[in-house]
């Protein structure tokens, strides 16, 4: 897997960048998780992962890319602030199911 920012706007109000990507999945015929393609732009920005929110992200029809777009903010505070609150849950990590005690 690949990824690759197409383009970046900085939003000086939002305190945000936004970002264009496309990830090539090369082989792996199947779409990247959100968490992988959050890892990868993380580390191409050079920023913490929980900055970082995948908006979208779409596989193009018959091919092995998928095009999406992101945005990375610059305080976990502020993201929490503009982001819905199912953006926030799409981009985290799945919660353990909690098991219940049978006595």
């Amino acid at each position: 897997m690949e990824v690759k920012i197409l383009s970046t706007n900085k939003n000086s109000l939002l305190k945000r960048k936004e970002v264009d990507f496309r990830v090539d999945q090369g082989s792996i015929r199947k779409t990247p998780t959100r968490l992988e393609v959050k890892k990868a732009i993380a580390a191409e920005l050079k920023i913490k992962e929980e900055l970082v929110f995948i908006k979208k992200m779409k596989t193009m029809t018959g091919t092995n890319i998928a095009v999406g777009v992101a945005n990375a903010y610059e305080t976990l505070e502020q993201a929490k602030f503009i982001e819905p609150e199912y953006i926030r849950k799409r981009n985290s990590p799945p919660e353990e199911p909690k098991e219940e005690e049978n006595e």
